[in-house]
């Protein structure tokens, strides 16, 4: 193709880009009707892309700090234990047991959680929202690293000393910025204890949708003596084998172990439940998988109402515009030329629809983060995707009646009868 061709080509372009945005003003309420429609399903779209990516994301990284070397067993079935079925059934034996005859382990720790009390510091308060109970070697176990100070020590557990570690969220509500909260004695209702180290950032919500990041770690034992738990059992178990590779095979030796020991016959069922990444990265997808459907089917339901809304209304500025058309076709216009002039207003129409649903998309997605109801990833794939979906919902929806206008007869057109 020549160059003069290609400039031929794009002042016509933007000659007929010109007319449609003329057409368009002048049927203002109209356009806004069709932009308004079309930005509601671009907005789900733009919410499902961002969400789906946030989870991907998310998913990777709760796998990567739950570990592909680790188990973390509950007392209970979890999935479907009967209701008034006890779940406390993970013992001190049990962990006595596990740590020196199973194979292949190098670490094991309980757990123990109750709900959070007020932490006091100075002046300031601040409601914890969970107290874990836990023994030596918590930031290894959970991959967990701390900012600064120390993890627990065996003497800590043994000794049921008063010391504690704590997430981001209490170090910033209780400490001011630049301030080390590493030594200092914070109570925990009125009980005093010695930080002894600040884990990192973790940024993601645990059970009941509060933030990992809010809660202080303190000894088991010194859990037992001063808030009344019960001695024998605890919640949970969180176990590091040396060969990640065979975890099924892991999993197996510790589920058969464990039915021994809680001297399970044969019928029946598990009394505790085993979570591993795996299982981790199948529950994200099946929420993701959920998530996706039901934004998916609102994006695609949206989009079709747009489109029939955007059809209807140039179907009826046809009807109104066949003096103008007349006089485009009996001075020269083609078929295409008016079919291309549709299409372009529609698609206008369309991608402004589109720029106003991403906004809105990236509002409530914006929102619902803040809520912690989804994570969301922004990236090039979701902006792509969007205006490609409107352009397709003007090219798709507008076809029909700009060839109902570039087929009308010249001769009625300009009498007004077409």
């Amino acid at each position: 193709m020549k160059l003069e061709d290609v400039r031929s080509y794009l002042a016509h372009f933007g000659r007929t880009g010109l007319l449609a945005l003329q057409a368009l003003w002048a049927y203002k309420i109209r356009s806004l009707f069709v932009i308004v429609s079309v930005s509601l399903g671009i907005a789900s779209l733009t919410v499902i892309i961002a969400a789906h990516d946030g989870a991907n994301q998310k998913a990777e990284e709760l796998t990567e700090s739950f570990g592909p070397d680790a188990v973390l067993v509950l007392g209970g079935d979890i999935f479907n234990r009967p209701v008034g079925q006890r779940t406390l059934t993970l013992s001190w034996s049990d962990l006595k047991n596990i740590r020196q005859s199973l194979p292949g382990t190098y670490l094991v720790i309980p757990l123990r959680s109750v709900a959070g009390k007020t932490l006091r510091y100075k002046n300031k308060n601040w409601n914890v929202a969970r107290i874990i109970g836990s023994s030596a070697n918590y930031s290894e176990a959970w991959n967990w690293p701390l900012i600064s100070g120390r993890d627990f020590t065996e003497q800590d557990v043994t000794r049921a000393l008063k010391v504690c570690l704590i997430g981001e969220t209490v170090a910033k509500a209780l400490f001011t910025k630049g301030e080390s909260p590493i030594s200092k004695t914070i109570f925990v209702g009125s009980i005093p204890f010695t930080v002894i180290g600040e884990l990192s950032y973790r940024g993601y919500s645990g059970g009941g949708g509060s933030s990992l990041d809010d809660r202080i770690i303190i000894p088991l034992t010194t859990m037992a003596q001063r808030f009344g738990v019960n001695r024998q059992y605890f919640r949970g178990l969180r176990i590091k084998y040396i060969d990640a590779k065979n975890m099924r095979a892991n999993v197996e030796n510790l589920t058969s172990y464990l039915r021994k020991l809680h001297n399970l016959a044969p019928s029946d069922p598990d009394d505790f439940t085993i979570l591993t990444a795996e299982e981790v990265q199948q529950f994200l997808s099946i929420i993701k998988g959920g998530l996706t459907i039901f934004l998916g089917v609102t994006a695609v339901t949206a989009m079709l109402v747009g489109g029939f809304v955007l059809a209807n209304l140039f179907y009826l500025s046809v009807s109104e515009r066949t003096l103008e058309i007349g006089l485009k076709r009996a001075i020269g216009a083609s078929k295409g030329a008016i079919i291309r002039q549709f299409l372009l207003e529609a698609i206008l129409l369309t991608i402004l629809g589109g720029l106003l649903g991403i906004a809105l998309g990236l509002a409530l997605a914006q929102a619902l983060f803040i809520f912690n109801l989804i994570e969301i990833r922004l990236s090039l794939k979701m902006f792509v995707s969007a205006l490609g979906a409107a352009m397709t919902v003007g090219l798709i929806f507008g076809l029909s009646p700009a060839r109902q206008a570039a087929d009308l007869d010249p001769i009625r057109a300009l009498r007004g009868d077409g």
